[in-house]
């Protein structure tokens, strides 16, 4: 069971739909802050807590740039296959987990988002 701990914190890494919207925006090229807070539409403060969880698990690192810092994917074709298999088992169990009434759309019975919570990388991980 101890094996799995990595793979479930992985996955826990990218349960957040804001991540993910990180994540989709690093695989077509580096970023700024600025430039995700644009893209997705939030505060700078909450892109920046996402990418700084997304750091520590080792998703994305970033470079200096000037005053900016430039994010990007750290092992950006691995995390795409990741990605587009989550999307065939979506299509192959029909969208099923939408309607679970455990991780289901709407529901939070578990769930912590950096979005509404500025706890640590740890808490919002667990």
């Amino acid at each position: 069971m101890l094996a799995l701990a990595p793979a479930a914190a992985l996955f826990r890494s990218l349960s957040d739909p804001t991540r993910l919207a990180v994540l989709q925006h690093l695989a077509n090229g580096e970023h700024r802050v600025r430039d995700l807070t644009e893209h997705i539409g939030l505060a700078q403060s909450t892109v920046s807590a996402h990418l700084a969880c997304l750091k520590e698990c080792g998703l994305v690192d970033s470079r200096p740039q000037g005053r900016a810092s430039m994010f990007f994917l750290t092992t950006g074709p691995e995390l795409l296959a990741v990605l587009a298999a989550a999307e065939r088992l979506l299509d192959a169990t029909g969208h099923a987990v939408e309607l679970c009434p455990t991780y289901g759309l709407g529901q939070t019975v578990g769930q912590t988002s950096l979005s509404t919570n500025t706890s640590t990388h740890e808490e919002t991980t667990r």
